[in-house]
């Protein structure tokens, strides 16, 4: 049974229609992922040596290249909001689509929190202080500018990215002629079953190297979140994610070659800033300095943008009636205000823990689960409605998501193999999410169908189109 509800519901939840091209979407998945550049992947390197963690990170980018391509499929069929959300709810129903979303939803309410840390220590780093004032204050400035509108955060999103992309690339440039293959092997072999110069912590390693192998790539799934606010979403949004990966791809490349070629495996293993300490050791030590500033600008990046991600996904699940109504309401700049700052509460009270690596671990794990269910969902679609129009068509069709079904399962083990505190505190999250669904929320859907959804939502922007002066 749902809510009966009418046009004047709908017409207060409406996003602004046309604020984002291809490439600012591009723009904005490169954002969601840029801070993973600069800190948190080359962990991985300390869990299987560098040879190890190049196979992880391979696997990796091969499931998020598959996934986003599925992605793409979906979002130019399926141009709602609440993005993986919206694709399982059209193959799995509601119960599907809302494990969808709440899986999502672990992700991006917890990235932002483990990302704020990160942030709180660059800034102790560069200017001596630290602390929840420093997370609050962060919290309260890019909720802020969000609050200012759709374009005017994207534009922002673009200007920090690019800040965050000429450090890298810059870094990259500066390293090529330090960069010795040798060094790439110097951690040393373990005992471990399968370990080898190449691999040295053998099996076990590549398995626990995974969460960091996708710490390269998280949450550039988000970019079809935008679907709503694109100029085109049937061409923009495939053009958007696949340009994004094809950049986040070369990124990765180069920091997971150059810096382990330059400084030595080992050293980047253990670096808190691989970037600076690459160059410090290679002798560019005023360079260092000033990716040292920029860095903290990759970390904002990614704060922003999946600020960004969760109010999008918080309101397509408000509206539709999973999580409280009340959350989906937009202002006159057509924002969702409750939307963007509950959640950052929310967020601003999980980083009081400190941990940035449990938050990060956990994050992880939504991720992982929303990555299954997501392609799933391609798959179901492919079977059940084989004649739903598609502007994009996801080469291989089914064979490319099952790859991406089967690495994100095996990606979710990796984070247990990691961490199971982290996996089993997430595991209690989704318990508890599941809950409120089967025992609330459920019974006050606002559409029984995704298509009823829709067909609500055309019908209110058509008469808000008629009726404005």
């Amino acid at each position: 049974m749902t809510d009966h509800i009418d046009k004047e519901y709908l017409a207060k939840r409406q996003l602004k229609r046309g604020s984002a091209g291809w490439i600012l979407l591009a723009g904005l998945g490169v954002s969601y992922v840029i801070s993973g550049d600069f800190a948190g992947w080359n962990f991985g390197i300390a869990e299987a040596g560098w040879g190890g963690f190049a196979i992880a990170a391979g696997l990796m980018a091969v499931m998020y290249f598959t996934l986003v391509l599925a992605l793409a499929e979906m979002s130019a069929a399926i141009p709602a909001a609440g993005g993986g959300y919206s694709f399982a709810r059209q193959a799995m129903g509601p119960t599907g689509g809302y494990l969808t979303g709440l899986a999502v939803l672990i992700e991006y309410a917890l990235a932002p929190a483990a990302i704020v840390i990160f942030i709180g220590s660059a800034v102790e780093a560069l200017l001596g202080f630290n602390g929840p004032w420093v997370y609050a204050a962060f919290y309260l400035v890019f909720i802020g500018i969000h609050l200012a509108g759709a374009g005017e955060a994207l534009k922002v999103m673009m200007v920090i990215s690019g800040l965050a992309v000429i450090a890298i690339l810059a870094t990259a440039v500066a390293l090529i002629g330090d960069f010795d293959s040798s060094r790439l092997f110097d951690v040393p072999v373990t005992d471990a079953v399968g370990a080898s110069e190449f691999m040295p912590m053998g099996w076990y390693g590549i398995w626990a190297a995974l969460p960091f192998g996708m710490w390269l790539f998280l949450a550039v799934e988000g970019v079809p979140l935008a679907a709503e606010e694109a100029k085109d979403p049937a061409k923009d949004v495939p053009k958007g994610i696949i340009g994004a990966m094809i950049f986040l791809l070369f990124t990765a490349l180069l920091v997971v070659f150059l810096l382990a070629g330059a400084a030595g495996a080992d050293a980047m293993g253990k670096s808190a800033v691989p970037l600076v300490d690459a160059l410090n050791f290679a002798g560019h030590g005023t360079l260092a300095t000033v990716v040292n500033v920029l860095g903290l600008a990759g970390l904002i990046a990614s704060f922003f943008s999946i600020i960004y991600g969760y109010s999008r996904l918080v309101f397509a699940l408000s509206r539709a009636g999973y999580l409280p109504k009340s959350l989906s309401v937009t202002d006159k700049r057509k924002v969702p205000a409750r939307a963007l700052i509950v959640p950052g509460i929310l967020g601003f009270l999980a980083s009081l823990t400190g941990e940035g690596d449990l938050m990060l671990a956990m994050a992880v794990v939504g991720a992982t689960v929303s990555y299954a269910l997501m392609a799933l969902s391609h798959i179901l679609l492919r079977i059940k409605q084989p004649n739903m129009e598609r502007p994009y068509k996801t080469p291989g069709g089914i064979f490319t998501s099952s790859i991406a079904f089967v690495l994100s399962l095996l990606a979710l083990t990796g984070v247990y193999a990691y961490d199971p505190r982290a996996f089993f505190y997430t595991l209690v999250l989704f318990a508890i999410g599941a809950a409120y669904y089967f025992l609330y929320s459920k019974n006050r859907l606002v559409a029984k169908t995704p298509e009823e959804e829709f067909d609500m939502l055309a019908a209110a922007e058509a008469d808000l189109v008629t009726t404005s002066p």
